[in-house]
């Protein structure tokens, strides 16, 4: 299935807490020197267009990544600065974003000379998009293939450490099994690994399925991270879930302090909620 596109969903409410959590775990990973081997199994687009059509309709972002932008001048925490740091080089002091990086252009604006960046995606369009934006930057690599396989058969990496963030679309209902099974057997490949795993909070409950398949497995120590709409909808999505495999210390709380920062109702208007899945 190969409909989905993430223009209409840009920076969004789920895409704040993911890209700040995939930032966070980034900057606690390069405390060391060593080399990270960064896998995005669904890449998307590398960078979207807020102003485009596709944007505009949902107006998702208005919600989202605009809220945090207007109040950029408040958000002191070192964390933040840092990610805004990097909307501000694609947009300058604009009042609202025009151009917002999806995660292979986080993860690539934060790498260092030895890093190394695998980005999946299958959708032609998105992947066109994505091999134009990664020609000239050779430590990252495009591959047109699914990313929950071409993950398992690039494990376990030549550099010593592995980041690795899966977030499927879920419109296909067995991305919630095969996601809980391909993350037991990545862990099982490279146990070292940190892993985060996005999720969708639907007024279905179908999240639920992955939780308790991650929480039923041989993984260990495996945080919890969500956000609920303080005014959820009828039916959809009331919220987004992150599940990080071996949290580099210190991440639980960093993360809950910037979402804690932009949670309120001038701000996400969400409740943050965190615990452990599965502890150490």
């Amino acid at each position: 299935m190969l409909s989905y596109l993430h223009a209409y969903h840009a920076g969004n409410v789920a895409d704040v807490q993911k890209h700040a959590a995939l930032m966070l775990a980034t900057t606690l990973m390069q405390a060391k020197s060593s080399p990270i081997a960064f896998f995005d199994t669904h890449a998307g687009s590398a960078l979207y267009d807020l102003t485009g059509e596709r944007a505009l309709k949902t107006g998702e972002a208005a919600e989202g990544i605009q809220k945090v932008w207007v109040r950029r001048q408040a958000l002191t925490n070192p964390d933040w600065v840092a990610m805004l740091n990097t909307l501000a080089a694609l947009n300058g002091e604009s009042a609202t974003l025009i151009r917002y990086p999806g995660s292979p252009a986080w993860i690539q604006g934060r790498m260092r000379p030895d890093d190394r960046l695998t980005a999946f995606e299958l959708h032609p369009a998105e992947q066109h998009s994505l091999s134009d934006w990664a020609k000239g930057r050779p430590n990252v690599r495009v591959r047109h293939e699914d990313g929950l396989n071409g993950l398992l058969a690039s494990l376990p990496p030549s550099q010593p450490r592995l980041l690795v963030l899966m977030d499927p679309s879920y419109e296909i209902k067995s991305d919630y099994a095969d996601v809980a099974q391909t993350l037991e057997q990545a862990w099982k490949k490279c146990r070292h690994g940190v892993y985060l795993v996005w999720y969708p909070i639907l007024t279905s409950g179908l999240e639920q399925g992955l939780k308790d398949a991650v929480a039923g497995s041989a993984l260990r120590k495996v945080w919890c991270s969500e956000i609920h709409r303080t005014q959820p909808p009828a039916r959809g999505m009331t919220g987004s879930g992150l599940l990080v495999v071996n949290p580099p210390w210190g991440l639980d709380q960093r993360l809950n302090a910037l979402l804690d920062d932009v949670s309120g109702d001038d701000g996400l208007a969400v409740r943050v909620q965190s615990r452990w899945l599965i502890p150490e």
